[in-house]
């Protein structure tokens, strides 16, 4: 979206952003209609998300992109229940959030690996089948097939401080896939990562995603990473967050790294830089 220079245009602008994430290449997974989100603080109300539309198909690897404090996390976590909207409606898998979350409809990967350092990378990936009361023998047989999906086979009886921080990512990665959730939400999990280390771990994602065929909604501040991996690019403006572009990926699914220096590349990454710019200044009617 171009920023506005008129009320007019700016209901445009908003009814192409809603025709853009209305379609969707599979079947509905989540959908956001109209969404609102004000924080209430001591300072006075924060407007977190504002009127945010959006819908997600099965099998889509969407990406949101947008300058920090934008409310990107904050829509990763309305859709995971960890936040209520105040305003709005949302839907996963047809039922809401809350009963998304407790159909164990999503695996989330956050910011930081967060495992248990006491426990082994094994014992990492299978606390989630312990609390929901998987057998051992069951609990062996997915903690075995998750850590071949991320490639850590022969690591189980390591402990956390003795893997890198990209191994480590890649062990919460298969944490959050041992139930064998269809949604992977994932919070900028390779952001405090160095960029050869970024980059290994984004060929791998794609081909886990290639293998997998889960539905992930993946945040990030990187533009190179949002095009490189996804389908569909979500662009938000600074807060309150809006969805100001959504962009479909006309690149192939099979994707070598080498492919971020071709022209069809470089066009969708000007394309979600002006969208940021213009995100920038977009200003409520």
């Amino acid at each position: 979206m171009r920023s506005a220079g008129s009320r007019g245009a700016d209901e445009s602008a908003e009814e192409g952003v809603a025709l853009n994430t209305a379609s969707s290449r599979g079947q509905p997974v989540i959908r956001a209609d109209h969404l609102d989100l004000t924080f209430q603080t001591g300072d006075g109300p924060v407007h977190a998300l504002s009127d945010v539309s959006l819908t997600i198909g099965k099998g889509d690897f969407v990406s949101f992109i947008g300058p920090s404090g934008c409310g990107k996390t904050t829509l990763l976590r309305v859709i995971a229940d960890l936040e209520q909207p105040t305003g709005g409606q949302i839907s996963v898998n047809g039922v809401s959030p809350e009963q998304a979350r407790l159909n164990r409809a999503y695996g989330y990967v956050f910011q930081a690996a967060g495992l248990y350092p006491w426990r082994t990378i094994a014992r990492n990936v299978a606390l989630p089948l312990e609390i929901m009361g998987y057998s051992k023998a069951e609990r062996h047989e997915r903690v075995a097939r998750t850590l071949e999906l991320v490639n850590l086979t022969g690591f189980e009886n390591k402990f956390p401080w003795q893997l890198s921080g990209g191994m480590q990512q890649r062990a919460s990665i298969a944490r959050a896939l041992a139930f064998d959730a269809d949604i992977l939400l994932m919070d900028e999990p390779f952001g405090a990562l160095d960029e050869i280390v970024r980059d290994h771990l984004n060929e791998q994602l794609l081909q886990l995603w290639a293998r997998t065929t889960k539905t992930i909604a993946f945040v990030t501040h990187s533009i190179p990473e949002a095009v490189y991996l996804s389908t569909r690019i979500v662009v938000m403006s600074p807060r309150p967050g809006r969805v100001t572009d959504v962009i479909e990926s006309t690149l192939p699914r099979d994707r070598p790294l080498d492919i971020r220096e071709t022209p069809e590349f470089l066009e969708i990454a000007h394309r979600v830089r002006e969208g940021l710019r213009a995100g920038h200044s977009y200003e409520d009617a």
